[in-house]
């Protein structure tokens, strides 16, 4: 306060770059204390009145810190522990350390996000400086750097875990019944009773036997029971990428599967998901107007000789003419260990034109950007098809689609879903997260005042 209140009669033009980190600083702080302490509502909150995003993250942040710490969570038993599971091979780049010990228990997160996570956005924001020393822009970059990180973060990360918040909040407050398809064979039962293009699964045999060739004595010896008579696998044939695939892809990759983000408005009304719409005598095989819409995707392109597509390329694919982007890659969140401090870097520099693994040894180089995925406009309505079937009653979904030999087939879906850096129109997607959260405001104020 005594700062803030030198700074006033200090101030000159020069120094504005240092009121706006100082400003959105305090708001951020006045903004977590107005959720935490004074129980204030997300619509009438006075903080970031006019900018929504920094409105949603905070928050996002305080209720995460507070009313739903602790609360069930559709795949754990609490928020705190999905978040201690899913964030414990992420490190903020250049630290090393799992997010997962700073969501430990809320007595660390609170510290965490109410010191250390300013500090590393303005540790991040001079590193942004001191490349442009020199410049006389410098401190206004600075100052730039500092309040994207803080309150309007551009990360893929910090997008994840907004929409998982949301998945976790909505789930909590409404016990929407598609949570259930998190599961994935639930998915695969319930996708094809309502018809959706799932990926086949094999109903017999009961169980199979898996033998090494040459152990004995028992060893090597695995016994897999079918799901379809109440074991835990999933047997399935191997799916081959499709010809196009293929084509942006070097020999022996894996499957390689389309991103596709699809938005719900049903989850606004969850006692009636689809809105009103009844099916004709087909069931439902066009998607109503303006219920389900498909808000971005990306193309995950598999590596030579890896097993799946989880470390891959991420080329974003422009939805309205199928054609696909430059890519990039996410993996320096990834890197883990006190070592990484100083090895690995703080933003991403990586990007592609062609698959990094083409023009070597016999394999020829790869074009990938610029190539457009055929039938792009029948993907996104299959996908938003298949959302508004099986899940209307959830906000967002992931889904990890599959152009296979065999035709469009919907791997699995995702709740707390990732961009995977894909682009998306940013204005469209806060105003829907605000009105998700408007809407489940009115269950933690209610629960509050009783």
């Amino acid at each position: 306060f005594f700062s803030a209140f030198g700074l006033f009669f200090l101030w000159t033009p020069e120094m504005q770059w240092l009121m706006t980190m100082l400003y959105d600083t305090m708001q951020y702080y006045a903004s977590l204390f107005y959720y935490l302490v004074s129980n204030g509502s997300f619509e009438k909150c006075p903080y970031f009145a006019d900018r929504l995003q920094a409105k949603c993250q905070v928050y996002s942040v305080a209720i995460t810190l507070g009313y739903l710490w602790g609360k069930k969570h559709y795949r754990a038993e609490s928020l705190a522990e999905d978040m201690r599971v899913n964030f414990r091979n992420v490190a903020i780049p250049g630290t090393g350390i799992a997010l997962s010990r700073f969501v430990c228990c809320r007595l660390v997160a609170l510290p965490f996000m109410l010191i250390l996570y300013p500090l590393v956005c303005l540790i991040a924001a001079l590193n942004v400086g001191y490349k442009n020393k020199g410049s006389k822009t410098a401190p206004e970059t600075v100052s730039q750097a500092y309040c994207e990180q803080l309150v309007t973060p551009q990360d893929w990360f910090s997008y994840w875990r907004l929409n998982s918040f949301l998945a976790a909040l909505h789930e909590a407050e409404t016990h929407a019944p598609g949570y259930r398809q998190e599961d994935k064979w639930t998915f695969l039962v319930e996708g094809e009773q309502a018809g959706v293009p799932i990926s086949p699964y094999l109903k017999k045999p009961e169980a199979i036997v898996v033998k090494d060739r040459h152990e004995e004595g028992g060893m090597g010896l695995f016994f897999f029971k079918n799901a379809t008579v109440g074991g835990k696998w999933i047997l399935q044939e191997r799916l081959d990428n499709g010809e196009f695939v293929k084509s942006i892809l070097p020999p022996n990759a894996p499957l390689s599967t389309f991103r596709v983000m699809t938005a719900s408005r049903g989850g606004l009304t969850p006692d009636e998901p689809r809105l009103g719409n009844t099916a004709d005598e087909t069931g439902f095989r066009r998607l109503p107007k303006g219920h389900v819409s498909a808000i971005s995707c990306v193309f995950r392109a598999g590596r030579l000789g890896a097993n799946t597509d989880h470390d891959s390329i991420l080329f974003d694919v422009n939805k309205e003419t199928g054609e696909i982007n430059r890519g990039t890659r996410n993996m320096h969140w990834y890197k883990l260990g006190l070592d990484k401090i100083f090895t690995c870097p703080w933003t991403s520099t990586e990007f592609y034109s062609e698959h990094p693994d083409g023009g070597k040894g016999d394999i020829k180089p790869i074009k990938v950007q610029g190539q457009k995925v055929p039938g792009i406009a029948n993907v996104l309505e299959q996908t938003c098809l298949s959302h508004y079937l099986l899940l209307p009653d959830v906000p967002l979904v992931g889904w990890d689609v599959v152009l296979s030999s065999k035709g469009i087939c919907m791997l699995e879906v995702n709740l707390s879903c990732n961009f995977f850096k894909g682009s998306f129109d940013h204005d469209e997607y806060f105003r829907f997260m605000s009105e998700y959260f408007n809407f489940l405001d009115t269950y933690r104020l209610k629960k509050k005042s009783d």
